[in-house]
């Protein structure tokens, strides 16, 4: 990596093409794509990542961009003193800091909550600051196991705050609260973004969640895992889609005062889900049921109504085809690195 102390597909508004845009968590797996999105549309990047969870080799094909710079840094603590002196530079500043993965976001369920809370106040000041735009990319776990389906943006959730999974859920609504606060007290213009399932390539293969551990497990011959019966829905979002939404959300011309669901409408059950992999890899390995974790949610499907009227966005990538360009990329991550191709649990 680039010395961690140098610093040197809808309708959008206004966009600065030479705007400097502050990404934090910009190593993770949207957080990479992002980056990459706004170079190619000749805009300058400074990646902020801890590297906590997040794969440095996403940004390997970043690194000799002119216009992109990496920090490691942990938006819990302050913003350093370079940064802020960047200030009149920065134009853009977008939050995805933030493990997604249960296994990960558990594995410290302290760092999990100051990240979406501290880290999430210091991004803000940070764009007060500098007078720039600021993203909050939030998460449809904020509705958590739903009463109503499927799920719009005035749903106001049925979420444990005592469960295993608080730490990020209620972590998540707490930044919500946040950014709205500064909202309105005019301290900074807010987009906030709930994003729905998300897959594609630069996902590690060992986070965990439903689409790398069956893809995973299946070009490895592994058994496959479903936890429950496999009734349980999911709506699964490709990640250029996903960053084609959250760019249009960035420069949407509205107020910014609701959030704004950004995933796919398809539904299907896990073990559809389970049928395609299955269909694509050729593999054999059993199907092994394991329990339920808690507070899983039964069912999972945005309404995205709101996005297709404010950012004439709509998902345009249909699951066959980014699952087999999911395959295809992580077939080649674990022959070239068989030593990370450990699935988690």
């Amino acid at each position: 990596m680039r010395k961690q102390t140098d610093l040197d597909h809808g309708r959008r508004g206004t966009v600065q093409p030479l705007g400097l845009n502050v990404v934090a968590g910009g190593a993770g797996f949207i957080g990479s794509h992002l980056c990459r999105a706004l170079l190619d549309r000749g805009e300058s990047v400074l990646c902020l990542d801890n590297l906590q969870t997040a794969r440095p080799s996403n940004l390997r094909a970043l690194e000799g961009q002119p216009r992109f710079r990496f920090l490691r840094h942990d938006i819990s603590q302050p913003v350093p003193a370079d940064l802020l002196r960047m200030g009149p530079r920065i134009t853009r500043v977008w939050n995805l800091a933030c493990p997604a993965s249960p296994p990960l976001y558990q594995r410290d369920p302290e760092h999990t909550m100051m990240t979406n809370v501290v880290g999430t106040n210091n991004l803000l000041r940070l764009a007060e600051a500098a007078k720039a735009r600021f993203l909050l990319t939030s998460t449809s776990e904020v509705y958590g196991d739903p009463e109503i389906h499927p799920q719009a943006e005035d749903y106001r959730g049925h979420v444990s705050c005592t469960g295993p999974r608080a730490c990020y859920d209620e972590g998540k609504r707490a930044a919500e609260a946040l950014a709205f606060d500064y909202a309105r007290a005019r301290r900074a213009e807010v987009r906030v973004a709930r994003i729905f399932n998300t897959y594609g390539p630069n996902m590690d293969p060992g986070d965990g969640r439903v689409v790398s551990n069956l893809i995973c497990q299946a070009l490895r011959g592994d058994e496959l895992t479903v936890y429950g019966d496999g009734s349980q829905t999911r709506s699964f979002c490709y990640v250029s889609d996903m960053v084609a939404g959250l760019m249009a959300l960035m420069e949407a011309d509205f107020d910014g005062m609701e959030p704004v669901n950004l995933g796919n409408p398809v539904e299907m059950t896990v073990s559809e889900l389970l049928d395609h992999v299955v269909a694509l890899t050729g593999t054999r390995a059993p199907v092994v049921h394991r329990s339920l974790p808690v507070d899983d949610p039964r069912r999972r499907r945005p309404d995205i109504s709101r996005a297709a009227e404010l950012l004439g966005w709509t998902p345009r990538v249909p699951l066959s085809e980014g699952l087999k360009a999911t395959c295809a990329w992580f077939a080649a991550e674990l022959a070239a690195e068989p030593a990370a191709a450990g699935i988690a649990g």
